[in-house]
Formats: C-alpha cells, sequence, structure tokens
C-alpha cells in the first residue's frame, strides 16, 4: 500500500473517532412552547446535521431535521437555533398530544462512526418552567463583560456624587 494513501486514511479514522457527542438532553416549558436542549461536545470542525423527532404510539415522527423532511404537522410549529454546543428545539403551542419520548440525532460530516443520539421523555404536567438565566450562562462571553463593568459603573456612581 501507498504510504500516503495510508496516513491519509489513519487520520481520517481518527477524526470520525473525534467527532460531536452528546451530552445532555433537557426539556422544559417557554411560556406555551416546549424547549428541548441538546448539549454536544464537538471535536471536530465539520458541519454538524440534526434531527429531532418524537416517539408516539410506537411510530417515530420528525419535528424537525436537516437530515430528513419534517412532517407537515410540526413544520409551521417548530423552530431550531444553534448555540456553541447546544442546539434548541422550540416547538410552539405545547399540548398534552405532543407528549411522548424525544429524541436528538446529532451527526457531523464526513463521520463514519454513526450518529449520536440521545432520548428524553416529555410529560407536559411533569415539566418546569425554563430558567431565563440559563441562557445568559451559556453565553460566556457576555456574562463576563457584564461581570468587568460592574466597576466602572460603581465609579460613575460615585463621580456624579
Amino acid at each position: 500500500m501507498n504510504p500516503t494513501i495510508g496516513i491519509a486514511v489513519i487520520l481520517t479514522v481518527l477524526q470520525a473517532a473525534q467527532c460531536q457527542m452528546i451530552r445532555d438532553l433537557s426539556a422544559c416549558l417557554l411560556g406555551q412552547s416546549l424547549r428541548v436542549d441538546c448539549r454536544y461536545e464537538n471535536k471536530t470542525s465539520n458541519p454538524l446535521t440534526y434531527e429531532f423527532s418524537i416517539t408516539k404510539d410506537n411510530r417515530k415522527h420528525i419535528i424537525h431535521s436537516t437530515i430528513s423532511v419534517s412532517e407537515n404537522i410540526y413544520r409551521n410549529r417548530a423552530n431550531v437555533t444553534m448555540h456553541k454546543n447546544l442546539v434548541c428545539l422550540y416547538l410552539q403551542s405545547f399540548t398534552t398530544s405532543d407528549e411522548g419520548v424525544y429524541m436528538c440525532e446529532l451527526r457531523a460530516t464526513n463521520d463514519y462512526t454513526g450518529n449520536q443520539m440521545k432520548n428524553i421523555t416529555v410529560i407536559k404536567d411533569k415539566l418546569e418552567k425554563c430558567a431565563g438565566f440559563s441562557l445568559l450562562i451559556q453565553n460566556t462571553s457576555w456574562l463576563l463583560l457584564l461581570l468587568l463593568s460592574l466597576p466602572l459603573l460603581q465609579a460613575v456612581d460615585f463621580v456624579s456624587l
């Protein structure tokens, strides 16, 4: 075997073995909407694709996806936001008919090790309200800027006296 091809194969395998890993899947109520947070660790710069689905009545329903086609009943109610190491599903007008086992599936482009999947059972009466401060904590640069500006705000107060 050509040594260059052998090295390329080894590098591809090593890169694939170090791709994304889902760390946590959680759900909460944000007003009348369901929010499902899929936190992951990504060790590659390859683009990430996702799929959120629900299993109910022993059938998988695609809610929102970049991997396959979403079902019509969810298209107008679902949207997804992506932040660093976080993919959030928002399902508007969440009711008890939307209860079931929600799944987050992630795949990095050129990841030959397979998809990462995690499930969470969602029951409306057992969901907690989403903490408003949690999104601020996730963006640590914003929080750091706020903490660093506090002494300046105190100095302005002192000067105005």
